[in-house]
């Protein structure tokens, strides 16, 4: 399972799929994906008991993308080590315990990543602080649910606008998927990245270039390095956009915004 889904802001909770399982009595490992939210959102391995952890260099991690992590629990390793779909690709045993150095990367060491790496764990454990990072996430991603709550009304079914995660307590802290009336998430995408310079993610199942399954759909980030001006400066774009192309929309967005910044 993934503990956020980016496609869909959606943040799973791990301890429930945990108790479920043990109340159930199932032997099954549990195996959660945090590479959309390790350092944005809370996430106890220990205190959760998850067997499994992935994880990747990019994203909250503040690396380009090229590394991948494990984490596993004794009872994982051993389940490894007898299963029968074991092979020299998939072997994590030479990455855990290798021979040679190598062998923690399957090949040439990605240096250039290490390094990187390296510099974003001292910003995010040694400076800022990773209790501190949660705050910041949650504090960024609220400033962007008050800004849709003032363009749109909450769900989207009347004004057109509206984020796809009704609940607070299950949307992602790192990235936050809107919902707009087809088709104005592409137009107002392709606007801010023309005029404002700014990328915006596409929706669940959505091309580049517009496809009617994911028109109505578009993704902000507020993850890894992102701050405060940044998160502002997303959103006063957006509303810059709505303005040129003509989106029907709510007020207050952005002193909303700066209230839950505040």
């Amino acid at each position: 399972m993934s503990h956020v889904d980016t496609t869909t802001s959606v943040r799973n909770d791990v301890a429930a799929v945990r108790a479920a399982i043990d109340r159930a009595g199932h032997p099954a490992l549990l195996a959660v994906d945090c590479i959309a939210s390790l350092g944005c959102d809370v996430f106890e391995m220990d205190l959760w008991g998850v067997d499994v952890m992935v994880c990747a260099s990019q994203k909250g991690m503040m690396t380009p993308p090229g590394l991948g992590f494990v984490w596993m629990t004794d009872k994982a390793k051993k389940a490894g080590a007898n299963s029968r779909w074991r092979t020299p690709y998939w072997d994590w045993t030479l990455r855990i315990d290798p021979s040679q150095f190598y062998h923690l990367f399957g090949g040439t060491a990605p240096t250039h990543h290490l390094f990187g790496l390296r510099a974003s764990l001292d910003i995010l454990v040694r400076e800022e602080g990773i209790e501190a990072a949660w705050r910041r996430h949650q504090r960024l991603a609220g400033a962007v649910w008050a800004a849709f709550d003032a363009w749109g009304d909450g769900d989207g079914r009347k004004s057109g606008i509206g984020l796809n995660i009704a609940n607070p307590s299950n949307r992602s802290h790192a990235v936050t998927t809107a919902k707009f009336a087809t088709p104005f998430a592409t137009d107002l995408r392709k606007w801010v990245q023309a005029n404002a310079g700014v990328t915006l993610g596409i929706g669940l199942g959505m091309a580049p270039d517009g496809d009617p399954a994911g028109d109505g759909f578009m993704r902000i980030a507020h993850m890894g390095h992102v701050n405060t001006h940044m998160t502002l400066g997303v959103l006063g774009a957006l509303e810059a956009g709505m303005a040129a192309l003509g989106i029907p929309h709510g007020s207050g967005a952005l002193d909303r915004a700066a209230a839950a910044l505040a």
